[in-house]
């Protein structure tokens, strides 16, 4: 099982470029994309909360459950 990081989808759905959501969350470029590439280990529900008002989503736009 694994939880799959869909950022970059969202991203791309919303035309918005890392550097812009950064600027829009709060996140450093560095923090944001080790989420994108799904290297993250955990992830506050504050900041999930903010990327989701940023790119207007629901959580399961981002995060998606696989069971291998």
């Amino acid at each position: 099982m694994a939880i799959v990081v869909n950022l970059d989808v969202m991203m791309a759905k919303r035309k918005m470029s890392l550097n812009e959501l950064s600027e829009k969350v709060g996140l450093t470029l560095a923090n944001l994309s080790i989420l994108k590439t799904g290297k993250a280990k955990a992830i506050r529900f504050s900041t999930l909360d903010t990327i989701c008002k940023v790119l207007d989503c629901q959580p399961a736009d981002i995060l998606e459950y696989v069971a291998e």
